[in-house]
C-alpha cells in the first residue's frame, strides 16, 4: 500500500495526580483553620482559565457573612497563588451554600432533620422530594430515614444517595 504511512501507538504511563482531589485537600485544610466547612466545590471553566466555585458554611452554626466569604477567599488565594495546581489566570468564587444547600455528610442530614430535601437515589425510585427524619447508625454505615410525600417512612444506606439538596419553595 503505497502512499499510506504506518500508524504507531505509544503508551507512556506517568503518575497521574487528581487535581480536583488535591485542590479539595488544600481548600478543606484552609477552611478548617478558619472555622469554615466546605459544602461544595465545583471546578469549571477551561484549563487555562479555570473557575473554582466554592460554597462554604460556618462550623459554629452562625450564618455565613460576606466578610466570612472574603476572609476565606483571601486565605485560599494565598495557598493557590504561585502554585502549579491551577493556572495563574484562575477565578475563585466563594459564597454561602444558599437555600438549596447540598447535603454531603450524615451531620448535614442530622442538622436539617424536619426539612424537605430533593434526593436522587434508587432507594426512592430516582428523584424525589422527601422530609428528612434523621440518620441512624454509625460512621460509614449511616442509614437515612425519610418520609415520602404520602407519609410512608423509608430507610436506606446514606451511601446510596447520589445527590441530596435542601428543597426550596417560593411562597405564593
Amino acid at each position: 500500500m503505497w502512499g499510506r504511512l504506518p500508524t504507531f501507538f505509544c503508551s507512556w504511563k506517568s503518575p497521574r495526580i487528581d487535581v480536583n482531589d488535591s485542590l479539595e485537600v488544600i481548600v478543606q485544610s484552609t477552611l478548617d483553620a478558619l472555622g469554615f466547612e466546605l459544602v461544595e466545590l465545583q471546578r469549571r471553566g477551561t484549563k487555562s482559565r479555570p473557575l473554582i466555585d466554592l460554597r462554604i458554611d460556618r462550623t459554629d452554626g452562625e450564618k455565613i457573612t460576606v466578610e466570612d466569604c472574603a476572609r476565606a477567599s483571601r486565605a485560599i488565594e494565598a495557598r493557590l497563588d504561585g502554585g502549579d495546581l491551577v493556572s495563574e489566570r484562575y477565578t475563585l468564587q466563594v459564597s454561602s451554600p444558599g437555600v438549596d444547600r447540598l447535603l454531603r455528610h450524615a451531620g448535614d442530614w442530622r442538622r436539617f432533620a424536619g426539612r424537605k430535601a430533593s434526593i436522587l437515589s434508587d432507594a426512592v425510585d430516582g428523584r424525589a422530594e422527601v422530609e428528612i427524619v434523621g440518620v441512624d447508625g454509625e460512621a460509614g454505615a449511616e442509614v437515612a430515614v425519610v418520609r415520602m410525600a404520602k407519609g410512608e417512612e423509608r430507610r436506606f444506606p446514606l451511601a446510596e444517595v447520589r445527590e441530596a439538596r435542601l428543597a426550596f419553595h417560593w411562597n405564593r
